[in-house]
């Protein structure tokens, strides 16, 4: 006579949207929706999470969860109503690794950034009364993650959140709804680091041993940023997505690259401690412009660019451009002197428009110097948002 068979606790259901930010996709929970336990910044809203998204996955498919195996789309979201005086909402953001149980809770997602303002309003998180019948939607967001304010005009229709449009985004498949998006003070002055420049100089030089001594701007404007010139690793700056990632001695350069940028950025002690901290800081090589082939086939020509940028995230490197990125690439090429600027041609700038594997980005910033210290002020880029599903997100158990 056979054993009665186990009795396993069953799944539970959590309310979730699933939505895609930018060139990114995630997973958004409002704060009261969450289990009890998970509530609360710790292992509980961890374990949650990485069970959500289906890691760690030693196949790297993520085929039991709902990410998409990729640092783009194993991303998560916690959105809550703010008390924060001048502010709508907090927004919380958790990067997934993809083969670890870990979450990194160190910077946060631009791409996703724009996907919150509209989540707020079809949630109720914002007042009927400032919500138009028609016209732009202000939602004024804050970025628990990093401590900072991001201001977001969506789209209303009927009292709706318009999220179909015309708007076209290199990375993205298909036109949606124009979200502008503006980052307030965006250099880090928290614990990270404090100044824009936390070196205090535009450009250093930084000791890999893989390489010997290079050229390198660190920057502390939208996330903790490393920027190097593609000439002094060996690239052009056209590179796609297979170039690097195909390459497991490209990777290892640029994890090498990472941790002893972190350490002379003063994010880290040693660079032992960096496999903690995936998330941040990130590395991007960048170059003039030049003609490039998109990885969506079309041409991209020099003359359409300032300068090319291509950009590492959880140690790949990214097949567009992380919106956070795309902030430091606005704040350093608006400062004279950068390797950033100076790929761009140099002089002062307001704006740049940079070349990606996927196409090509325009941001804008503006640079001040006050007592000696770079200041930038705000940072400004379009993105759109779109909601692929919503409901309930099952996992077991926990």
């Amino acid at each position: 006579m056979s054993s009665a068979p186990r009795v396993f606790a069953p799944q539970i259901r959590v309310p979730a949207t699933y939505i895609r930010g930018g060139t990114s996709k995630g997973v958004f929970f409002l704060l009261d929706d969450l289990p009890a336990n998970a509530q609360q910044p710790g292992a509980a809203r961890d374990e949650l999470l990485l069970r959500v998204i289906g890691s760690p996955d030693p196949y790297a498919k993520h085929t039991d969860g709902m990410g998409g195996a990729t640092s783009s789309t194993s991303k998560t979201v916690i959105v809550s109503k703010s008390t924060r005086p001048g502010h709508d909402v907090d927004y919380l953001f958790g990067q997934v690794a993809i083969d670890k149980a870990f979450v990194d809770w160190s910077g946060n997602c631009g791409n996703l950034s724009s996907a919150v303002g509209g989540f707020a309003i079809s949630k109720g998180l914002l007042a009927a009364n400032r919500v138009p019948h028609n016209g732009l939607c202000t939602v004024r967001i804050w970025q628990a993650n990093i401590g900072k304010t991001i201001v977001a005009h969506v789209p209303v229709t009927r009292g709706e959140v318009q999220e179909t449009g015309d708007f076209e985004l290199d990375g993205v498949t298909f036109p949606a709804a124009e979200v502008q998006l503006e980052f307030m003070d965006p250099a880090d002055d928290g614990e990270d680091g404090g100044a824009m420049f936390p070196t205090g100089n535009l450009v250093d030089r930084l000791d890999v041993p893989e390489l010997g001594t290079i050229n390198a701007t660190f920057i502390n404007a939208g996330i903790p940023t490393i920027f190097v010139n593609a000439s002094d690793i060996g690239y052009q700056g056209t590179e796609l997505q297979q170039a690097i990632n195909d390459s497991s001695s490209a990777l290892a350069m640029f994890e090498s690259i990472r941790r002893h940028g972190a350490v002379k950025m003063g994010l880290i002690g040693d660079i032992s401690e960096a496999v903690a901290r995936q998330h941040t800081p990130k590395i991007a090589f960048v170059a003039p412009p030049q003609d490039y082939l998109a990885s969506s086939g079309k041409t991209v020509a020099a003359g359409e660019v300032d300068l090319l940028v291509r950009a590492m995230s959880m140690g790949k490197l990214h097949h567009a451009m992380m919106g956070t990125a795309a902030v430091a690439i606005g704040a350093a090429a608006a400062v004279p002197g950068t390797l950033v600027n100076l790929a761009a041609g140099g002089g002062d700038r307001t704006q740049v428009v940079f070349g990606h594997p996927s196409g090509t980005l325009r941001v804008g910033a503006e640079a001040t110097r006050i007592n000696g210290e770079w200041i930038v002020k705000k940072a400004i880029m379009s993105r759109s948002a779109r909601v692929l599903m919503e409901g309930w997100v099952r996992v077991p158990g926990i």
